[in-house]
Parts: structure tokens; C-alpha cells; sequence
């Protein structure tokens, strides 16, 4: 028997629930003998999938209302939440987690809730039974010595408890290599030497009941003003591999940086064509190169050759082990972790340009309206005429002289590419695909790698070409593996929740826009308050009910708003009210790309599904089943995981180095816009750089200001004066808090005329 069935069987029984005796009676019946029954709950239990209510009595996680199972959100108070992997109709949002009910919970963990009280508005609290997987094994923090001990104060500020440091666990091995941050070794021969520094700790005891988790340092970082030392801590902070083991450098250094004949043989040859590769500046690996011909009866024929990855990398190496534990590669402003070996992901695998490369091509052939007529899919060998990149085409196709001429075989090539990306972007947009085409922050720094400013990332035609040919050869391949029937892994994207649809409407209408959904239905439950006098007292509750959304309102609101001032805190808004794209061994489509079927091909060098969706379309190819259907689910989901991971760390960093930035402008002055209201205050960000912060209701000048949440305003008591979103405003930069890298601004006040002014202006208006 399986777990998956064992876990039917009991979500089946009165309740959700099951003893061992009756699943012993019951199952042995079937087959199934007690040892493989007990592992199975025993795995089933570790997973949260069950619930044990006492010994030998379990429940299905899914199917019983008084638990949950998610992941645990600490804040720093000591309280917390826990966030369920499955909603539950009967209440609404996450499940407060008071301080002492917490179990030692570290931020992160994922765990199981007992819901202890809901109340009127469906919120829920609870306390936590069980830790099922802990999320820090180690804490990277700053090194204490206090009167009471040696400590680690992390550097998380969720992560409320010290981690307790022996006097024997203070200086780690030297033999590890471990005690050295970049090329300088940090040389520690006395634990006093440590005070100050920053260090990683791997936790041996998480402690429970207010006693210290317990810990041994493990690496010795530097000082905390360190160059660099940022992207350490936060690379260690999320916990990403960023050291290749020796057996993944030795299985690298041993791919050869040459192609033999043999590797060859039996692909398509595709080297005499003038194919390019089309990135940005500061690219080393190159995944994909492109190439457009135009057919003899006006059709288009797009070529988009992905490197051979799975050539080099096979299941269950060393090389392949590691980057499935990375999951992606992650990409900080001044260097990446990848997820390959260099002498891959730069070398053997990168479509470096002029030298031979084995690939995995789509061949599409698109109509004139962007439909496509027919694809195929070979294993091929390229060699890349050009390293283009995004400015160089862009200037291209401006009409730079300089470049046309440069490069004045490939030109008629680029403007075919040009027109198909528009026919392509028309066709997306035609069947409802959002593009909110929002701008992102980029850190700007000197030749001696310091920062000196925040700018935006360029977008120009060059990205829009080579996004529409991977959106195109995605969903193509998508489309290839759900025809075979066989189980694949697909990009997917779900339609958002109607309570998220409800709340942007409210602050929508603000603006006087709408999604234009009409009337979203709401929808009656019961639950249970609390038992009153021995019995259980039931309250009727509303909710929103399921609501008919399709991608096409979005895209009317985008357009709609494009170029107004409220365009950028609108379209945020919309991205929030969207559920996040991950990955799924369902076809479940995108929903905000419109289409039925959607995969990850075109980056094998950077994203591990990508890596497993060219195993799949090369057993397709080969007229085979993969042998490892059986974790896709499981691949699937640590891919969510480890995507999420990265994006946290990325996004971490560059707001760090913000506040970092802005440390030297305390004082300035700026034109800033609205863009949040609470209670507490306004979140403002600065017209002129991607720079957020806030100004506490308490600094606002001139009045005693209240929050209409009905509204969500600001309004002042005797003056009436109100500050909403959208409002443009000058504030100065009142201080910056280095620790949570956060911003504090104060609004000023527009300066009053002078008397002189005055008088000048009522004499002008008399003349008239």
C-alpha cells in the first residue's frame, strides 16, 4: 500500500480520523502488514500530511478542521502565525500564534496548529503541536560576549532567541576551511577575539520553554563593515549552497571544454545558420540563440536552440544531486551563486559565440496573425554567429549608422525578429496575457565596486523580442508533453482568490476604476466560536464567494491606467492581489499569461525544472517513458520552494544596499508619492529613485491625525486635511534604521509667501 493511499483510506473514515487497531483490522485485510503500515504513518506524520491525536490515533490533516499545517511566521514580539499549505473555509487568513504557545518555533519552520478560537471576523487562534521540519540549521548573527555567556544574535530580527554558544564551540576547526570570508582568512586562536565579528552558527538544541537554542560557530565571516559582507550574510541568512562539494568540482573539471564527433552524431546540424544570442551586458552563461526566417508563403519560421544541459548533466550525478538542492541560480547586484559549476554554466554548456555548442531546438512555424501552424524539436549543434546584446539591438533597430553597418549581415534578421515579436505581443494580448511591464530597481556602482546610486532597468524592443520567442517555445514544448500523456512538470499560474479580487476593488474604486467583475457573490458559513456552559455556540459568517475572473479584466485596467499618475501603485496592487506563479506536475495553465499550457525550457543553465523539462522532451524524443516519473511531484514542489528562496534573498539585498545608500542622505529633501496608508502611518516612495519608507501618523504636522479605515485615509481632526494614495508629497529624510533597513521621512510643509510677496500679488490682482 502506499502512503498516498493509506492517506485516502483515513481521510475516508468518519471524521478524517483513524486508530491503529481498525487500520491493522481493516488494511491487513487488503494485504498490507503492520510494519509497512506503522512507516507509512510514521512518514505520513513527519510530512503533516496526518495528524496524531494521541498515541495511535490519527487524523487526516485536510479533512479535520481543529489543526492546520503550514509554515510559521515569527515576528520579533514573540508571537507568530502560521500560514496553512491549505486554507480552511472556516476561517479567514493565517492563525495567530500567542506568545508562549510558540514550542521554541524558529521564522520559517513548518509546523502543525491546533485552532484553539475563532472569532466573529473568522480570524483564528491557535498553538502549535508539533515542529515537522525546522528551517534554520544554522543562524548567522553577530558574536557576544556577555556577563551571562557567549552568544549569537542573529541577524534576522524574527529570530527572536540568542543562540547560546559553549566555550568549546566558539572557534571553529581551522581544518574545515570555513573560518575565512573571500580571499582573507579571519585567524582566531582566543573565543574573545570573536566579539563583534560576524559568524555562522549551526544550532544543535532549539531549546523549548523560554531555555536558549543552543549552537556551535561554524564559520567566522569578518566585521560587520566588512566589503562584501552583506551578500554573505544574506546568502547564509536564507541558507543557499553557495560551496560546490569537492565530488561536484571534480565531476566538472572532468567534462571536457571540447565537443567529440561521437557527441554529434545523429543531431541536427544547424551551424551554418546566423543564429545569435541576444543578453544583457554583464551576461557569462548563455542559455538560449535565435534565429527567424521568413517561409515562401509569408509564414514565419522561429528557431530557439536552449543549451544541452542534460547532455552534460545526467540524474543522480554529484552535479545533478547539488543543483536540484539549489533549485535556480541567485543573482545579487554585484555577483551570482550559481546553480552549475562555472566550467559548465560559462563554459562547456554557455552558447558562447563561434565555437560549437550542443543544443535542444523548437522549431515553430508562426502565421501571419501569430498562430502557431506546427512545431518540432531536435537534439542540434549550433555555432552562434554574434554575442549580441539588448543595447546593441536596440540601437540597431533605432537606425544607430555605426551598428547597422557593424553588423550589416544580421540587420535584415533583427527587423524580421522585430516583426514577429510585435505580431507575437499583439496575438498575447488578444487572448487576455497581462503585461504590467513594470520597472525594476538596479544598484549602480563604480569601478571599485562601491554604490553609487539606485536607477531602473532598461526595457527596450531587444527584451521584447527575445521574451515573446521563450514565451513562445514554452509554451510550445508545454503543449508536446501534455499530448503524450506521460507526467511532466508545467509552470503554473492559478486564478486569484475572490477576497484578494474584493479588497483591490475597494481600493480601485478610490481611483474610480474597477476590474469591471460586477457584484462579487458572498457566501454564508458557521463555525464554531468557543464552547460556552458545556456547548458548542455556532456564529453564521460571510466570506467571498467564487467569482468569474478572467485575464482579459486585468489587462482592460492595465491599459487603462497606463501613464496616469496612479499607474504604478495600481498595477502593484494588482500583482498582489494575484497568487504566486510555481511549479506543478498538474496542467493547470497561466493564468496571467492566458494559456492553456506553460512549462520552464529555455533556462536548463540557471532553473532545475528547465533541466528535468529537457529530460522529459528528450525521452519524447526517444520514444520513451522518463524512469522518474515518480518525483516529479516532489521536484515540483522543492523547486517552489527554492525559487521563493531566491527571490527573498535578492529582494533583501538590494534593500539593504538602499538603505545602506541612503545613510549619507539623511537630511535630504524629496519629491516622494503615497503609495500605502495604515493606521500607523504613510508609505512613501521618492519620485526619482526606487527608494521606499515611512512617515508615522504621529510626525505628520499642523493637526492630530486619525486612519478611516473605511476609506483608508489619513485625515486630520480639526483641519480635515487628508492623505490618501496617490497623493504626491515632499518629505525629508528623517533617519535610517541599519539593522531592519528601514526608512523614516517627515512631510514638509510648503513655505508661506513673505509679507512682500504678499502685498506684491494683491497689488497685480488690483491693476487687473
Amino acid at each position: 500500500m502506499t502512503d498516498a493511499e493509506l492517506l485516502d483510506f483515513i481521510a475516508r473514515q468518519p471524521h478524517g480520523r483513524s486508530g491503529l487497531k481498525h487500520l491493522f483490522r481493516e488494511l491487513g485485510s487488503q494485504g498490507a502488514n503492520r510494519r509497512e503500515i506503522e512507516a507509512a504513518l510514521e512518514r505520513l506524520a513527519a510530512q503533516g500530511e496526518l495528524v496524531e491525536l494521541r498515541a495511535g490515533h490519527y487524523a487526516a490533516a485536510a479533512r479535520n478542521r481543529e489543526f492546520v499545517v503550514g509554515r510559521v511566521s515569527m515576528h520579533r514580539d514573540g508571537y507568530g502565525f502560521v500560514i496553512p499549505d491549505h486554507p480552511l473555509e472556516s476561517i479567514s487568513g493565517d492563525v495567530f500564534i500567542p506568545r508562549g504557545q510558540t514550542k521554541g518555533a524558529m521564522n520559517g519552520d513548518r509546523a502543525i496548529a491546533k485552532i484553539t478560537f475563532i472569532g466573529r471576523d473568522r480570524r483564528a487562534e491557535g498553538e502549535l503541536v508539533r515542529i515537522l521540519r525546522r528551517a534554520h540549521p544554522a543562524v548567522v548573527g553577530e558574536f557576544r560576549i556577555t556577563r551571562r555567556g557567549m552568544f549569537v544574535a542573529p541577524h534576522d530580527e524574527r529570530l527572536r532567541d540568542w543562540i547560546e554558544i559553549p566555550d568549546d564551540m566558539a572557534i571553529p576547526a581551522p581544518a574545515n576551511g570555513l573560518n575565512r570570508i573571500g580571499p582573507k582568512p579571519v585567524e582566531i586562536s582566543n573565543p574573545s577575539e570573536l566579539d563583534g565579528l560576524i559568524v555562522n552558527a549551526e544550532v544543535l538544541d532549539y531549546g523549548e520553554d523560554g531555555d536558549h537554542p543552543v549552537g556551535r560557530v561554524i564559520e567566522v565571516l569578518g566585521h560587520p563593515d566588512d566589503f562584501g559582507i552583506d551578500v554573505e550574510i544574506v546568502i547564509r541568512k536564507h541558507h543557499i549552497p553557495h560551496r560546490f562539494p569537492p565530488e561536484v568540482m571534480e565531476q566538472a573539471q572532468s567534462v571536457a571544454n571540447m565537443i567529440a564527433a561521437w557527441e554529434i552524431e545523429g543531431r541536427s546540424d544547424f551551424r551554418d545558420l546566423p543564429i545569435v544570442t541576444i543578453d544583457g551586458e554583464t551576461a557569462r552563461d548563455f542559455d538560449d540563440a535565435v534565429l527567424v526566417n521568413r517561409l515562401p508563403h509569408g509564414h514565419f519560421e522561429l528557431q530557439v536552440h536552449i543549451a544541452d544541459v542534460s547532455h552534460y548533466v545526467r540524474p543522480a550525478s554529484p552535479i545533478d544531486i547539488e543543483a536540484r538542492l539549489r533549485g535556480t541560480s541567485v543573482y545579487f547586484p554585484d555577483r551570482a551563486v550559481p546553480m552549475l559549476p562555472f566550467e559548465l554554466s560559462t563554459g562547456i554548456c554557455s552558447l558562447n559565440p563561434h565555437v560549437d555548442r550542443l543544443v535542444l531546438s523548437a522549431i515553430l512555424e508562426i502565421d501571419r496573425q501569430g498562430d502557431p501552424v506546427s512545431h518540432r524539436f531536435a537534439r542540434g549543434v549550433i555555432r552562434s554567429a554574434e554575442r549580441m546584446t539588448y543595447t546593441d539591438v536596440h540601437l540597431l533597430l533605432e537606425g544607430d549608422a555605426g551598428l547597422r553597418d557593424r553588423y550589416k549581415p544580421l540587420v535584415e534578421r533583427f527587423e524580421l525578429m522585430r516583426e514577429l515579436a510585435e505580431i507575437l505581443m499583439r496575438k498575447r494580448y488578444k487572448r487576455g496575457s497581462i503585461d504590467f511591464d513594470l520597472p525594476e530597481p538596479t544598484i549602480e556602482f563604480d569601478e571599485f565596486g562601491m554604490m553609487t546610486g539606485i536607477g531602473r532597468s532598461p526595457r527596450n524592443i531587444a527584451h521584447r523580442i527575445i521574451e515573446e520567442f521563450m514565451l513562445a517555445a514554452n509554451e510550445a514544448v508545454a503543449e508536446h508533453l501534455a499530448r503524450t500523456g506521460h507526467a511532466a512538470i508545467y509552470r503554473i499560474h492559478e486564478k486569484p482568490d475572490p477576497e484578494r479580487v474584493m479588497q483591490f476593488e475597494e481600493i480601485a474604486a478610490q481611483f474610480g476604476y474597477s476590474l469591471g467583475v460586477g457584484a462579487i457573490p458572498v457566501e454564508r458559513h458557521r463555525y464554531r466560536e468557543r464552547k460556552a456552559h458545556g456547548r458548542k455556540v455556532y456564529k453564521d459568517v460571510t466570506r467571498a464567494g467564487d467569482v468569474e475572473i478572467s485575464s482579459k479584466a486585468y489587462q482592460r485596467l492595465v491599459a487603462k491606467i497606463e501613464g496616469t499618475p496612479e499607474e504604478r501603485i495600481l498595477s502593484y496592487l494588482m500583482l498582489r492581489s494575484l497568487k504566486q506563479a510555481r511549479y506543478s506536475e498538474n496542467n493547470d495553465g497561466h493564468f496571467a499569461l492566458a494559456a492553456s499550457h506553460y512549462t520552464h525550457f529555455t533556462s536548463p543553465i540557471r532553473r532545475y525544472p528547465d533541466l528535468i523539462v529537457h529530460r522529459l522532451l528528450t525521452a519524447s524524443l526517444e520514444h520513451r517513458v522518463y524512469s522518474n516519473e515518480g518525483e516529479l511531484k516532489a521536484i515540483a514542489s522543492e523547486c517552489s520552494l527554492t525559487e521563493r528562496r531566491a527571490a527573498d534573498a535578492e529582494r533583501e539585498l538590494v534593500e539593504w544596499k538602499k538603505a545602506k545608500f541612503m545613510e549619507g542622505r539623511v537630511g535630504e529633501e524629496f519629491d516622494a508619492l503615497i503609495i500605502s496608508v495604515q493606521k500607523y502611518g504613510l508609505f512613501v516612495e521618492l519620485t526619482h529613485l526606487f527608494v521606499e519608507g515611512l512617515v508615522p501618523i504621529d510626525t505628520l504636522p499642523g493637526d492630530r491625525y486619525t486612519f478611516q479605515e473605511n476609506v483608508r485615509r489619513i485625515v486630520g481632526q480639526r483641519t480635515r486635511r487628508e492623505f490618501s494614495i496617490g497623493d504626491r508629497v515632499r518629505v525629508i529624510l528623517d533617519r535610517v534604521d541599519p539593522i531592519e533597513r528601514k526608512l523614516q521621512f517627515a512631510i514638509i510643509e510648503p513655505k508661506p509667501k513673505a509679507k512682500a510677496d504678499r502685498k506684491k500679488t494683491k497689488a497685480k490682482k488690483k491693476s487687473k
